[in-house]
């Protein structure tokens, strides 16, 4: 019978070497993990035919895990659920590894999966988590990155990763409220367009026919809507080609940098909506910032990150010039203010959490109050938009409404 060396982990955690006599590899695995041991590595002990049995087991299986070199970008979703779930682990005492295991063995098919096997292989090789994440960037940012190198440095890794987890969860609960929010508006004007799509492209053709045949004179309105008609059914291809060229050209823009600048600005001057990309953009960056701090990551290697996830050139450049500030010696309040991207309020918080030594609690409710203003915005724009909806549709169809019967009053008067 088979001997198989193996190394395990026992349920405290504690890793075990020892051998066992089975019929074949999977026999072993069974009767280590009825001893209460975790496999982590089996072979077969001796060489020549029993190392050719296991080759060619190998190569009946495929290819290793580690060929997962691909492993696609992880929904923000997925990676929130991981975060909290390795978290728990982690506070639950369970070596690092062993909680990586769990968490891919529970993990569906998919980049979430292949991305955990590979840190899973790196840590076996004796990387760090840290640097086991930082190869796998599609998943992990740096943000990601940083905050749990912090917390191995620290050797308080749980408390982190509990940190980063109501991050996520707090920025995913923001993006929930504004998405749910705009559904409404979004689906009623998608409606909405398609049925005036239909009227103009099937219905009135039809009474223009009907029009031509009375020989009728037709009033302006009518006119109008005739010519409205008749570009949208000699020209419907348009439809779809418009939105798309403004989006690519907007695309273009942005890869210079000076056009990018612009794009952005002008986005925040758009009334109301500019508001809510401000605001938003300023709770992001402040709890970025704060729980990077509070980690310990470094200010200046934490304004970096915030600078890079703001997804805004102006914000960009306001924190590129606030890290270049401090670099030569100043306060970050003051080259905050003369940035102009972010009201006196937080300024005065920055400036009296410097003062204080608490800038990371500080900006934890800069952040908490403008996470706040964003969903009262958000309510506000969708209470402006249902009635500004409804006005809108109503004088469309009463417009064509008119233009139709207009003719047709007169066609009846001039018949009877």
């Amino acid at each position: 019978m088979p001997t198989f060396q193996y190394e395990a982990m026992d349920n405290m955690g504690t890793e075990v070497k020892d051998v066992i006599d089975a019929p074949s590899e999977a026999d072993a695995q069974t009767l280590i993990r009825q001893k209460g041991f975790f496999v982590t590595k089996i072979s077969e002990k001796g060489g020549g035919k029993g190392k050719k049995k296991k080759d060619d087991k190998k190569k009946a299986r495929g290819p290793a895990k580690k060929t997962f070199t691909f492993s696609g970008r992880v929904g923000a979703k997925k990676l929130t659920t991981f975060t909290r779930q390795l978290s728990t682990l982690q506070d639950a005492g369970l070596p690092i590894l062993r909680s990586l295991r769990i968490l891919e063995g529970q993990s569906k098919p998919g980049a979430l999966k292949n991305t955990l096997i590979n840190v899973i292989e790196d840590v076996e090789g004796g990387n760090t988590l840290s640097e086991a994440m930082a190869k796998q960037p599609k998943c992990f940012d740096n943000l990601y990155v940083n905050m749990v190198k912090a917390g191995e440095a620290g050797g308080a890794l749980e408390i982190i990763l509990q940190r980063l987890a109501e991050f996520k969860e707090r920025a995913q609960s923001l993006k929930r409220k504004v998405q749910g929010a705009m559904i409404y508006p979004c689906a009623v004007i998608f409606v909405a367009t398609g049925i005036v799509g239909f009227i103009m492209y099937w219905i009135i053709p039809k009474f223009k026919a009907i029009f031509e045949g009375f020989d009728v004179e037709l009033p302006g309105m009518t006119v109008w809507l005739i010519w409205g008609s008749d570009q949208v059914v000699n020209y419907f291809y348009l439809g779809p080609v418009i939105p798309f060229s403004i989006w690519l050209l907007i695309k273009i823009i942005k890869k210079n940098k000076t056009g990018e600048y612009l794009v952005d600005k002008m986005f925040l001057k758009i009334p109301l909506l500019g508001k809510i990309l401000e605001k938003s953009t300023v709770a992001r960056t402040a709890r970025t910032l704060g729980t990077l701090i509070a980690s310990g990551v470094p200010i200046l290697e934490g304004l970096i990150i915030a600078r890079d996830t703001s997804n805004n050139a102006v914000f960009y450049r306001a924190y590129q010039n606030t890290y270049n500030a401090i670099r030569e010696g100043e306060s970050m309040a003051v080259p905050l203010k003369e940035s102009r991207v972010v009201d006196d309020m937080v300024v005065n918080m920055v400036d009296v959490g410097e003062e204080t030594g608490a800038l990371d609690n500080m900006l934890y409710k800069v952040a908490d109050v403008y996470d706040e203003e964003v969903a009262v915005l958000v309510d506000g724009l969708v209470s402006i938009l249902e009635p500004l909806m409804v006005v809108v549709l109503g004088l469309i169809v009463g417009f064509i409404v008119i233009a139709l019967f207009m003719p047709l009053i007169k066609l009846l008067n001039e018949l009877s």
